[in-house]
């Protein structure tokens, strides 16, 4: 069991904006940082060089898709630390596209404060199903596969941050969706705005929020701001 009675843990930290994030939690975070990566040879690589940064990352393997994956590391975390204090979900894919509009502009369809888990399943089905009858651009959606999955992604945390509220106000549990912007990575390219130490910013500001904050909970961060959605 790890002596840290803390710990931090980001997905997808071996590259890009997870790295800098991880980067950036291990010079700040009061606890240990865990590093997950889908391909352990990287995500050892990415720790191995935070460690000769003088840095203490642990490492993880985590494949979001893979349930075995997720209980595995679920096993790992309440074995050495009873369980979890920070989450920082960033781990995700993309086709290529050229559209930099931040997500949370083209979320119309998804400002509900009251949408169900179910409502929003169906909305992402429709999407599909638009797509996949060449109409999607017809029916309101924007042309951005990439764009609709992370409006779903913060509509859920809306979802879940509302449940939170209800079931667990006692925890004192803060759950946020954000925007880093437009950042030069291997999914982005090299022409956006931002370096990925840039980007980290925001993540790591809603990660360090002291543990008597009430707030922002529930919301769409852009900036280290909360965006009206």
């Amino acid at each position: 069991m790890s002596s840290s009675s803390r710990v931090a843990l980001v997905t997808g930290g071996n590259k890009g904006i997870g790295f800098a994030i991880t980067r950036d939690l291990c010079r700040r975070f009061s606890g240990d940082v865990v590093l997950t990566a889908r391909d352990a040879a990287r995500g050892r690589a990415a720790v191995q060089q935070l460690q000769a940064e003088g840095l203490r990352p642990r490492f993880h393997q985590l494949d979001i898709n893979d349930l075995q994956s997720i209980r595995a590391l679920r096993d790992f975390l309440r074995k050495e630390y009873g369980g979890l204090d920070v989450l920082v979900n960033n781990a995700g894919i993309a086709f290529k596209v050229n559209d930099p509009t931040p997500f949370h502009i083209q979320a119309e369809k998804f400002r509900s404060d009251t949408i169900s888990e179910e409502e929003l399943v169906g909305l992402m089905n429709k999407f599909v199903e638009d797509t996949r009858n060449g109409v999607h651009q017809r029916e309101g959606w924007p042309n951005s596969t990439y764009g609709v999955t992370k409006i779903g992604v913060t509509v859920l945390s809306r979802i879940h941050a509302r449940n939170l509220s209800a079931h667990r106000r006692g925890d004192k549990i803060l759950l946020n969706a954000c925007c880093p912007g437009w950042v030069r990575t291997d999914m982005a390219g090299p022409k956006a705005t931002k370096s990925p130490e840039e980007g980290a910013e925001t993540p790591v500001f809603l990660a360090l929020l002291p543990s008597d904050a009430e707030g922002p909970h529930g919301q769409f961060v852009m900036e280290k701001k909360v965006e009206p959605w």
